[in-house]
């Protein structure tokens, strides 16, 4: 049985500083693998680590002050840490400065080698509020003898393309890593659980906690079903996920009756054809 132990970490940065932020994410590791210590898969909130101010409170050049170079000091940082406690980390999402000036919100996986597994920079940016460039291509990262990770940023999943892409690029569960600060959490849990069905795969989404966010963090099943939802306040998610329940569903369908993703493979994405009146 292949199986992931997840742990999520809904919690919320120290507002606009993100040393200070950093400094305390070593202690919380720990503490997380204190209570599950079979864990896995660390994850962390969008743009924890970058720290940004509260919401209503002003942020203007928050990105552009504290981007920074992706691999660099803060991957080092990540990557020691990875290393000592043997976990995998999604670090949520950082601003991140690009070759040419351009700032990206941006996804760094680091490995329990403690190297830099896998980047990902969110593709579809939240629109007209969010100002960072936005990425180009999906990304997938493998843990060896597990399964395929693919990643995605907030408001990514609002677009079922999002989820559809890295089920074609072989992902079994998606990271889903937010700071919604909106009303609009409640239609973000309806997307994860559509997105599991739509695929046959399991959505981690992981929001940061109150007072930076709304909180509300789950785990969905490759059947849409809950397996686990927080409060708003700072919470620790864990689950063991079994991978194999994702080729089992595929293979004989949700509920044992819908084999959509064989459907898809089968007949393919392309427009219907409209036969002539």
């Amino acid at each position: 049985m292949r199986t992931l132990s997840v742990l999520g970490l809904q919690t919320a940065p120290v507002p606009g500083d993100p040393a200070a932020t950093l400094d305390r994410l070593p202690e919380r590791a720990r503490g997380a693998l204190a209570v599950a210590p079979h864990g896995q898969l660390l994850v962390l909130p969008e743009l924890h680590l970058s720290a940004p101010p509260l919401p209503l409170q002003p942020s203007a050049g928050h990105p552009e002050r504290v981007a920074v170079d992706l691999p660099g000091t803060l991957t080092r940082r990540l990557g020691e840490l990875a290393a000592e406690t043997g976990l995998w980390i999604v670090a949520g999402s950082v601003y991140e400065r690009g070759a040419d000036g351009a700032v990206h919100n941006t996804t760094p996986v680091l490995a329990p080698s403690g190297e830099l597994a896998a980047t990902y920079r969110k593709v579809f940016t939240w629109q007209p509020h969010e100002h960072c460039a936005p990425g180009r291509d999906f990304t997938t990262f493998d843990i060896p003898e597990i399964g395929r990770i693919g990643l995605a940023i907030c408001y990514d999943a609002s677009f079922p393309e999002t989820c559809r892409q890295l089920a074609r690029m072989g992902a079994e569960v998606v990271v889903h890593v937010s700071l919604t600060t909106t009303s609009d959490r409640g239609a973000e849990i309806v997307l994860a659980r559509a997105n599991a069905i739509f695929n046959q795969l399991y959505v981690v989404s992981i929001n940061a906690a109150s007072p930076a966010g709304l909180g509300r963090s789950l785990i969905v099943d490759p059947e849409g079903l809950v397996r686990l939802q927080a409060g708003d306040g700072e919470e620790l998610l864990t689950d063991v996920l079994d991978l194999d329940a994702v080729t089992r569903i595929r293979e004989f369908g949700t509920a044992g009756v819908s084999r959509l993703w064989e459907q898809v493979d089968r007949i393919g994405t392309g427009p219907a054809t409209v036969a002539p009146q």
